[in-house]
């Protein structure tokens, strides 16, 4: 059973930062490309960043390019978001995926096997 479970979601003011932390479990993590979506009310869910079962390939979305950073410690079996200079437009619920396939690559929702409960980041002006 794979569970992942994020945390270090929260309300923040405009440019400011949040760290998300995203713990897996259930299976081997170091093999499985891992990555960040998030839904805003009303939108449908989007990419926001991927990082590959080495991290040896990173994928951004256009919109949070040079503000947002994904890394993997797999001894930890965590991934994490590094938000910086946070905007309105990025207040959403996200969500940490993990890759249907071994060693593939993680950009788009068809690509998810699993999916975290989501945590709440809310920017405010």
């Amino acid at each position: 059973q794979v569970q992942l479970v994020e945390s270090g979601g929260g309300l923040v003011q405009a440019g400011d930062s949040l760290r998300l932390s995203c713990a897996a479990s259930g299976r081997s993590f170091s093999s499985y490309a891992m990555g960040w979506f998030r839904q805003a009310p009303g939108k449908e869910r989007e990419f926001v960043a991927a990082v590959t079962w080495s991290g040896g390939r990173i994928y951004y979305a256009d919109s949070v390019k040079g503000r947002f950073t994904i890394s993997r410690d797999n001894a930890k079996n965590t991934v994490y978001l590094q938000m910086n200079s946070l905007k309105l437009e990025d207040t959403a619920v996200y969500y940490c995926a993990q890759a249907r396939l071994i060693y593939s690559t993680l950009t788009h929702g068809e690509q998810v096997a699993y999916w975290g409960q989501g945590t709440q980041v809310t920017v405010s002006s």
